[in-house]
């Protein structure tokens, strides 16, 4: 780790670049990485569904496992990135290092938490959701691998996180390709046996990915040390800071809150579908891993727009909040209509990457085209959410996150499942959102008067 060196201070490119070229200059390399990430994900559940359908469905119910992994990791690097990126707006030297210090030192924390979850809840979990031994067997090796290692995860969020707080989305980009490439040259190799390895099947699966996820938070770390001096870390400085603590999850823990409930939805989604036949749990599996290849550029996109908008609201320089947000929404509405083009026109293709059998198309091509029909509307959403959070008002994204899985979703596709008609389930998801985007659409609103208010002061 670097000393104590002291950087003077300089405009950032944030706060003078014009807000559609800088949004896209930090924005595009993100959604890149998004979809190459995306594609490693679906990669590994591509090969794992060419052992059989119990391989596939051990994967799908590790999802609410590795969701809510993925929440506490992401939701501590979204308060690591407001903080640290309002901070420099604000040109507090000392705050934005204390960020990014207390940052590590919380993300390390996780990580140790999620390693004893992975190690003695595993197979708890699995048995709670199904019967089938070998698919608890499998879910276990999996879930096990992936939590006991998870540090790699944490560390890559955390670090490329830094990266993107201070508009270095380029190296961000560079450290999550490098995992994603290792992860699927590993992938076949692991899971089937290949260069003299053993055939190590699901397991295989979960070590390509933590072992991608190392490699790629070494490399982000160097990265750091060597090519970004807007923050100064330091080994001494790594520890607990209590104001600080509670700045970053002011931010982040409604962030946490939202994916943790993502967690829970998928797990009630899961046990609502096995009811019915555990193929349905594997096309809500197979939808999980191509949604991703939507949502993903429109999170990365999301990432780029975050620290532009802390930036310049630290900053006080409204229209640049202003224009960020129209020219991000925009995108984020074209790219998810693009993805109900493709979900409604070719479901069949999409679901025969998974080695589907004539029950699962059955299943899957009316789910597909069915839940497709609220991608257009999230697109706004989370948008809007991200803008909430950004510049002060977290909660609001929590209440619409809330009403839209826990108060909406569940109980409706619960209702649903009881006329027995394993179709009419699917529709809980658009429902869901039409309720999301009203809630969004009027925090947004509140969010922005408020704002240009402080911004005017």
């Amino acid at each position: 780790m670097s000393s104590d060196k002291k950087t003077p201070l300089k405009e950032n490119k944030m706060g003078v670049m014009s807000t559609g070229k800088l949004l896209f200059s930090m924005a595009v390399p993100m959604m890149l990485s998004m979809l190459v990430q995306a594609f490693y994900n679906i990669v590994d559940s591509v090969f794992v569904a060419q052992i059989n359908e119990n391989a596939m469905n051990a994967v799908s119910l590790a999802f609410p496992l590795q969701s809510l992994m993925i929440a506490f990791g992401g939701g501590t690097a979204v308060g690591i990135n407001a903080l640290l990126s309002r901070s420099l707006g604000e040109k507090n030297q000392e705050a934005a290092d204390r960020a990014a210090n207390t940052g590590i030192f919380l993300s390390l924390c996780c990580s140790v938490i999620f390693a004893l979850i992975g190690i003695f809840l595993s197979r708890p979990f699995f048995s709670l959701q199904t019967e089938v031994e070998e698919i608890v067997s499998w879910g276990t090796d999996y879930a096990s691998v992936c939590l006991g290692c998870s540090f790699g995860i944490f560390s890559q969020f955390c670090f490329e996180r830094l990266l993107q707080s201070t508009g270095r989305t380029i190296h961000a980009t560079v450290t999550q390709l490098i995992g994603a490439v290792i992860n699927i040259i590993l992938d076949p190799i692991l899971i089937f046996g290949l260069l003299g390895f053993p055939a190590m099947g699901v397991k295989g699966a979960a070590i390509a990915t933590v072992i991608g996820q190392i490699v790629a938070a070494v490399v982000a770390v160097i990265i750091n040390i060597k090519f970004n001096p807007d923050i100064n870390i330091s080994l001494k400085k790594i520890w607990w800071h209590t104001p600080t603590v509670k700045e970053i999850y002011r931010v982040g823990f409604p962030s946490i809150i939202m994916q943790s409930i993502g967690s829970v939805m998928t797990f009630s989604i899961n046990s609502i579908l096995i009811s019915f036949t555990e193929t349905a749990t594997a096309v809500f599996g197979a939808y999980f891993k191509l949604q991703s290849f939507i949502f993903m550029p429109v999170f990365g996109l999301n990432n780029g727009m975050v620290p532009i908008i802390s930036y310049n609201f630290g900053a006080k320089k409204p229209d640049r909040v202003k224009s960020t947000i129209k020219i991000t929404i925009i995108s984020a509405v074209t790219i998810m209509t693009a993805g109900f083009v493709v979900f409604e026109t070719i479901p069949h293709v999409l679901l025969s990457f998974f080695n589907a059998s004539e029950n699962m198309l059955a299943i899957g091509i009316p789910a597909m085209r069915i839940i497709a029909v609220h991608f257009c509307l999230a697109g706004f959403c989370i948008i809007a959410g991200s803008v909430c959070q950004a510049i002060g008002n977290p909660f609001y994204s929590l209440i619409v996150s809330v009403c839209r899985q826990l108060l909406v979703l569940i109980p409706v596709a619960w209702l649903l499942s009881k006329t027995g008609k394993l179709e009419l389930v699917w529709w809980a998801f658009p429902i869901a959102e039409v309720c999301s985007l009203i809630l969004s659409s009027i925090f947004l609103a509140k969010t922005m008067k408020n704002a240009n208010r402080k911004m005017k002061q």
